[in-house]
This record gives C-alpha cells, sequence and structure tokens, in this order.
C-alpha cells in the first residue's frame, strides 16, 4: 500500500498541432487558384528580396556552391503540420532542387504535349454556393439539411449567421436539437470559421482545427465565463492590447498570453469575404486529365506560374559573413525562414490537388471515356478517406479549380455528387438521375406530359427508388415547368 504513495517519474509521448504561420499560409495557397497563385507569387517576390525566379535556361541569376550554412538553417524551419503528414512527400528532395543552382542537378521536366489553355470569364463563385455544395455532399436528415439550407441563407457577406438560433427553431417550428445539429454541420464547411455567431466564436472554430491544444487561445477568444456582456470582454481587451490585463484576469504569465494571442492574430476574422466577390474573374484550367498510353493521368497547369528559388546573394551573405550585423544578419534569417516555408506550401499545395485529382480520375474515368450518362456518385469524405486529409481541405483543394477534360473545361467539384438508390442497390449519381428525369420529359407527349408520380414510377421499373415528392424536387431544380404548365392542347 504504501508503494503506491510514493511519487514516480512518468515520460508520456504525444502528438500536438501547434498553429504556425506556415499552416495557416498553407490553408490560404490551398484555396488559390492558378490565377490567384500566380498573383500572390509575384507579390511575396516584391515583399522578400530572399525569394528569387528560375529563368528561362532552369537557373537563377548566378551561381553558388557553398550551402552548408544554408542546409544547416533550413533545418531550423518549422514544417506546417497538418491533418495529412503526406508520407509519400520527400522533403530531402524537395530541398535539394531548390537550393541546388547547378543545372545538372535541376530535376528534369518532361517534355509534354499540352492542351491549349484559353482564359474566359466565369461568375465569381458565391459563399452560399460553395456552402450549399458542400451540404449537398454530407449525410444529415432531411430536417437537419433543410436547416442547415436556412442558416447558409442568413450568413452575411463575411460569413456570419445574423439569426439566433431561437428565431430559426421558432420560425419553421423545429428542436433546438435540431437546429444545433444543423449548424454544427454547416461550421464544420470550408471556410474555417463559417456561420459564426461573433468573432469569439469564429476564431474559436478555427483554433478547434488549426490548433486544438492551445487552450489558452480559445479561451481568450471564446471560453469567457459569467454574463453575456462579459462574454467577449477578452476579446476587446485583445483589440486595445491590454496582454497585462488578459494575464492578470486568466492567472497566466503575460509570455504565455503574448504567444496566444500571436496565434490568434494568424486567424481569419472574415471568412466568407473570400467567396463573396462580385465582380466576374477570369479563370483558366489549374489541371488537365489526360490519357498516357490508355491510362488517366492528371497534369498540373503551371506552366506560367513563377518557379520560386533562394537568391544566391543572400546565401552567400549567410554562409560566407562571419560577423555581420546582427539586426541584418537576423533579418536575412526570417526572411530566408519565410520564404523555404513559402515554397514547401506552394510545393504541398500542387501534391494535394494532384492527389485529389488523381483520386477522382479513379472514380469517374468511365466519365471521362463515355460521357455524362456513366458520371459516378462521388462524396467529399470519400476522397478525403483515401487521399489521408480532412474533408474540409478536399473542399479547399477544388474551390473555384477548374479542369481541362475530354468531356470540355469542368469544374473540379462538378465530379462530386451525391447517390441516389439504383439498380440492386447501387448508387446511381444524383446528376445522372436528373439527365434521365429532363430525357424522359422531352420524349413525353406533349398532349399527355408525364406526371411526377408517373416518372417516379417509370424510374422505380428502372431499378431506381424515388418518391413522387423527389421527382417534383429534381424537376424544379431543372427549371422544368409543371405537367399542367407542359400540356399543349391540340
Amino acid at each position: 500500500m504504501g508503494n503506491w504513495l510514493q511519487p514516480k517519474l512518468h515520460l508520456r509521448v504525444a502528438q500536438k498541432q501547434i498553429l504556425t504561420p506556415g499552416l495557416v499560409q498553407m490553408v490560404s495557397v490551398l484555396a488559390l487558384n492558378r490565377l490567384e497563385l500566380r498573383e500572390m507569387i509575384n507579390q511575396e517576390m516584391i515583399a522578400n528580396p530572399v525569394l528569387e525566379e528560375v529563368g528561362d535556361d532552369g537557373l537563377a541569376s548566378e551561381n553558388y556552391s557553398d550551402e552548408n550554412f544554408v542546409q544547416a538553417e533550413t533545418e531550423k524551419v518549422p514544417e506546417a503540420e497538418t491533418a495529412n503528414p503526406f508520407d509519400e512527400f520527400d522533403a530531402a528532395g524537395f530541398f535539394n532542387q531548390y537550393l541546388d543552382t547547378g543545372a545538372e542537378n535541376m530535376r528534369e521536366r518532361e517534355e509534354i504535349e499540352r492542351p491549349s489553355f484559353e482564359a474566359f470569364l466565369s461568375s465569381p463563385q458565391r459563399l452560399a454556393d460553395h456552402l450549399t455544395w458542400q451540404l449537398g455532399m454530407s449525410v444529415c436528415s432531411d430536417t437537419v439539411r433543410g436547416i442547415a439550407e436556412i442558416i447558409i441563407g442568413n450568413l452575411d457577406e463575411d460569413g456570419y449567421l445574423t439569426v439566433s438560433l431561437d428565431e430559426l427553431a421558432a420560425g419553421g417550428g423545429h428542436s433546438m436539437e435540431d437546429v444545433e445539429e444543423a449548424l454544427a454541420v454547416v461550421q464544420e464547411f470550408d471556410p474555417l470559421g463559417v456561420a459564426a455567431r461573433d468573432l469569439g466564436e469564429c476564431l474559436a472554430l478555427q483554433l478547434q482545427t488549426l490548433d486544438p491544444q492551445n487552450t489558452l487561445a480559445r479561451q481568450i477568444v471564446a471560453d469567457n465565463p459569467g454574463p453575456e456582456e462579459k462574454r467577449h470582454a477578452f476579446i476587446k481587451m485583445l483589440q486595445n492590447n491590454q496582454l497585462r490585463e488578459i494575464a492578470r484576469a486568466l492567472n497566466r504569465p503575460v509570455e504565455a498570453v503574448a504567444r496566444a494571442v500571436e496565434v490568434i492574430k494568424r486567424l481569419d476574422p472574415r471568412p466568407g469575404l473570400r467567396y463573396n466577390k462580385t465582380e466576374p474573374r477570369v479563370v483558366e484550367p489549374d489541371v488537365s486529365f489526360r490519357k498516357v498510353d490508355d491510362v488517366w493521368q492528371v497534369f498540373l497547369n503551371d506552366d506560367d506560374v513563377p518557379q520560386l528559388r533562394l537568391s544566391p546573394v543572400y546565401r552567400r551573405l549567410l554562409a560566407r559573413d562571419k560577423n555581420p550585423d546582427k539586426d541584418v544578419r537576423n533579418y536575412v534569417k526570417e526572411r530566408f525562414n519565410a520564404a523555404l516555408q513559402l515554397m514547401k506550401n506552394i510545393e504541398q499545395r500542387k501534391h494535394t490537388i494532384i492527389r485529389v485529382c488523381q483520386s477522382i480520375i479513379r472514380r469517374q474515368s468511365d466519365f471521362l471515356d463515355f460521357g455524362m450518362d456513366h458520371i459516378k456518385p462521388m462524396m467529399i469524405k470519400e476522397v478525403a478517406e483515401e487521399v489521408g486529409v480532412h474533408p474540409s481541405t478536399v473542399s479547399r483543394a477544388v474551390a473555384n479549380k477548374y479542369a481541362h477534360t475530354s468531356q470540355g473545361v469542368l469544374e473540379l467539384r462538378f465530379f462530386f455528387s451525391e447517390s441516389v438508390n439504383g439498380p440492386q442497390g447501387g448508387g446511381v449519381s444524383l446528376m445522372t438521375l436528373k439527365r434521365r428525369v429532363k430525357k424522359m420529359i422531352e420524349e413525353e407527349d406533349t398532349a399527355h406530359p408525364l406526371t411526377d408520380d408517373q416518372i417516379a414510377k417509370r424510374l422505380d421499373q428502372e431499378g431506381i427508388h424515388v418518391t413522387r415528392r423527389t421527382v417534383a424536387k429534381y424537376r424544379e431544380d431543372l427549371r422544368i415547368p409543371s405537367t399542367h404548365q407542359r400540356r399543349v392542347k391540340s
């Protein structure tokens, strides 16, 4: 019995996700399409003198071979930790590619015949469109789905919910449990922090995914006890930079509060704004799907995206100058770390998009070969599990991005469609089902047009089981008039 009371030392190993500037940047870089990425890289090159574009000959402006110090510095660069470690991502090869300026060590670029990509205008994707698409790919009850649609319709341009949960419940005669479940569904979507009711909740939702172990940061933004008017007192203190007051109230060291505040500053207080641009934008396909040796493959269309390297001038400054000015040296080291982190995030963006597209191709090869009638149901969650990432990462990877395919230029999100009960219990794509409904109506006798019930019975004979109300909903989605309105009198 006495032995149980003796002090013992236990060593515990645990994984912890830390929110670094690199992780925040990686999340934002992944959501960029090809044109946005190009613009962001150009801006970063202007802001960071260490970044340099590779010339047409594949070399930087001058060669420099002494890289020992630079290699040592890169080991200090924090990696952007994510839910997916990208096991096959070759970090050593990545650094060698960018740090080695010798032409003989440059990665050979495959010479392939690429399709002719033409820029075209596209209406911007609104936040509601992006969320509604994700809702269509989610598994939930019809009641929860209906409430979630109302929630999406009541978000402002910054992505905040503008009505209370009590109003949602009373307005539709729903239980508070269903309303809260619907809100939780929407708050899982990309962008992180959407459907929050205030700034504190918005930031807390982002921390929940990006840095779940940082209890101090979460306490500052959302977990304050007390009356409603004092709930977000820390947010107001934070806006006034009153770190000592926050530390005193939480009984925590000022240094710990300062570190938590740095984390909070990297979050996005207006997550919906990116999806609510009003002007049309020029878009270009980000990837192409082409057959090589009778196998469908994905190719990233990044020919005109600047390829980055580290400036040899600044590398020489760090590697050879033994006693530089401390401030200058710290500045150059910080710029080096930022440059390396950016290049790594761009490489991981490429890796993620390719992995997601490879998963799409594996599921949709029949569509690429034979056309629309062969599109298969495909859910975000399925692709996320195969790639090894969170579903919101897949949403970011396909958002606002286009693919050049044998069936035309298509949005990547086009390939995702929910399943309906098909022959022998197999899944039929909702997109395919709607096309069948449309075809039936196009071929009907206009003097005796089909009713929704008749269409449902025909589909049932084909092994596709849907109700009359479901057919009516699909018809309305297709903007096809009712039976009475379609009838042509002789």
